[in-house]
């Protein structure tokens, strides 16, 4: 049997998208190469906020799973209780992490007297979840990785979800704590990394979150996919999909949309889940917009098909948060060879990534007049085919999951 892992983190299997999406498939990639892997996470509420059946049914207890694979491998999940604000504010998010911070302690306490984990990673957000590491650590004398998807204080200080100076400063005295005690730092971005690098004075590696390219790819005969999902053949569509939150700005999607209402052909999709759909319709209500369409979140099964729809694929975020997160929606884009129009700030390292690889159509965040010209040229000027031929090759070379667990595997897990 090869290392021993234990993974802590609330975003998990069987959550759709974004953190627990790429958490759950590095669990599952190591577990079938024969690791024996321990999760601690909770029960899968993202990007609903509101946790999904069946489990809804043990969201307020503990609850054990079990999964064997045929090369000796397995994966025993502890689902942990957790507050799920259904609106969540900076104070909400605080209390959500700190009441899965103390039901994951309580587990991992009894964990201590059993067989020892090899390696512990710690997934942030939330950063606290970092000190659960430093303490089995410090029982066990195990290695610690600090895994970070998104710049969490950052992103709550600059967004002003969390207003007071000091509590934020105190959130980043304990994140330098926590950086001191990780045994290796990772992230999943290259302008993340060089920020983290100066935070937290010590080297941080770069671990790409991947893409299953069997699952995502691109699909030749979209005039039918159009078709099968109720659009005519001559529909011209931009799609958002992911989740619908704070830090994305959808909102200027709706605004787009009311610039080109005269265009019969053109259709804005809006797919997701999350806080802030219902202002989202209502906006589009307010507007009179008849070229907007809301979509749920698609079933896995289809995804693929649903993402080769789009002509024009939208990735939104505010300009102060190009480099704090990292859009895990951009990753299936680029795998089917669609193409993306992206808002980004010109010194993030997104912006730099996209340009190098001319992978996708890059505007100036927050500028309404800037995005609507970019969904111009997009539907109306640019050269589709290079762009989308760029953007698979970009994921071919450099997003393949065994490509970068085994990296991972070779350059983190076993040095």
């Amino acid at each position: 049997m090869k290392n021993r892992i234990l993974l802590i983190g609330y975003n998990y299997h069987p959550e759709p998208t974004g953190i627990g999406k790429y958490s759950g498939e590095m669990i599952t990639w190591l577990a079938k190469r024969g690791y024996d892997c321990t999760v601690i996470t909770t029960y899968p509420y993202y990007p609903f906020w509101k946790v999904q059946p069946p489990y809804d049914k043990n969201k307020y207890w503990y609850k054990t799973e079990n999964i064997n694979f045929e090369s000796g491998g397995k994966i025993k999940i502890y689902r942990c209780p957790i507050y799920v604000p259904a609106k969540p504010t900076g104070i909400k998010r605080i209390l959500l992490d700190l009441s899965f911070l103390l039901s994951a302690c309580l587990k991992l306490i009894q964990l201590l007297p059993r067989k020892k984990f090899d390696s512990v990673i710690t997934i942030a957000p939330s950063f606290l979840i970092g000190l659960l590491g430093i303490f089995y650590k410090k029982a066990r004398k195990s290695k610690l990785i600090y895994h970070i998807h998104d710049m969490q204080i950052e992103a709550a200080r600059d967004l002003n979800m969390i207003k007071s100076k000091g509590v934020i400063n105190s959130m980043f005295r304990l994140e330098k704590y926590i950086f001191d005690q990780s045994d290796v730092i990772t992230s999943v971005g290259a302008g993340m990394v060089t920020k983290l690098k100066v935070k937290a004075n010590k080297e941080v590696a770069l671990f790409l979150n991947s893409t299953d390219l069997t699952q995502f790819y691109p699909i030749e005969n979209r005039k039918e996919i159009k078709q099968e999902f109720g659009f005519d053949t001559k529909s011209k569509i931009l799609l958002y999909s992911g989740a619908i939150g704070e830090k994305q700005g959808i909102e200027s999607i709706l605004y787009a949309a009311q610039q080109f209402q005269q265009y019969k052909e053109i259709k804005f999709l809006i797919c997701g889940s999350g806080p802030y759909k219902e202002k989202l319709q209502n906006l589009a209500l307010t507007l009179n917009l008849n070229n907007v369409i809301f979509f749920p979140l698609q079933p896995v099964e289809k995804f693929n098909r649903f993402l080769n729809v789009a002509d024009v694929h939208l990735v939104i975020q505010k300009a102060n948060a190009s480099d704090l997160v990292m859009p895990s929606k951009l990753n299936t884009i680029l795998a089917i060879g669609g193409m993306a129009l992206i808002t980004a700030t010109k010194e993030s390292g997104l912006h730099s990534l996209v340009s190098h690889y001319n992978m996708g159509i890059l505007v100036e965040a927050e500028n309404q007049e800037a995005l609507n010209e970019g969904i111009r040229k997009a539907l109306f000027v640019i050269d589709k085919d290079i762009i989308s031929s760029n953007a698979r090759a970009y994921a071919e070379g450099h997003l393949s999951i065994d490509s970068i667990m085994s990296s991972f595997e070779q350059e983190i897990l076993l040095k």
